[in-house]
């Protein structure tokens, strides 16, 4: 099955090895997002909020890329560091996604790249 590599200018470049996103059949895997501005390719450190909003931003430009929006995501996965953030990354997400809701999972890992507090990674449905 083809692999279309997905990237924008408008979400951060990969860290690592790995593309921003891959398209195969029906499906966009996006990697894993974390707080880093793609104009400034700073880190975003100040609050969770600030944090969870850089990341659904940084989502939605990879969506926008590769025509859909975070309405065709089917799976979300988040990543905190602190389960007692949990209500403040819900909240961000309140503020982007209207039901029906993805499937998602919350995962409390011991550390996250670049010593961030959340990352989130995707997959949605694909229009072309």
């Amino acid at each position: 099955m083809k692999k279309d590599i997905i990237y924008t200018e408008h979400a951060p470049k990969a860290i690592g090895p790995y593309s921003q996103a891959i398209k195969t059949g029906d499906f966009i895997f996006v990697s894993g997002q974390v707080p880093i501005d793609p104009q400034t390719g700073d880190l975003v450190n100040n609050s969770i909020a600030e944090q969870a909003e850089q990341v659904l931003q940084n989502l939605s430009a990879i969506c926008k890329e590769a025509k859909s929006s975070l309405s065709d995501i089917v799976k979300l996965t988040i990543y905190i560091t602190d389960m007692n953030d949990f209500k403040i990354v819900n909240e961000a997400m309140q503020s982007h996604f209207i039901e029906p809701y993805p499937a998602r999972a919350t995962v409390e890992v011991s550390a996250l790249p670049l010593g961030v507090n959340v990352e989130m990674d995707a997959i949605l449905i694909s229009h072309e």
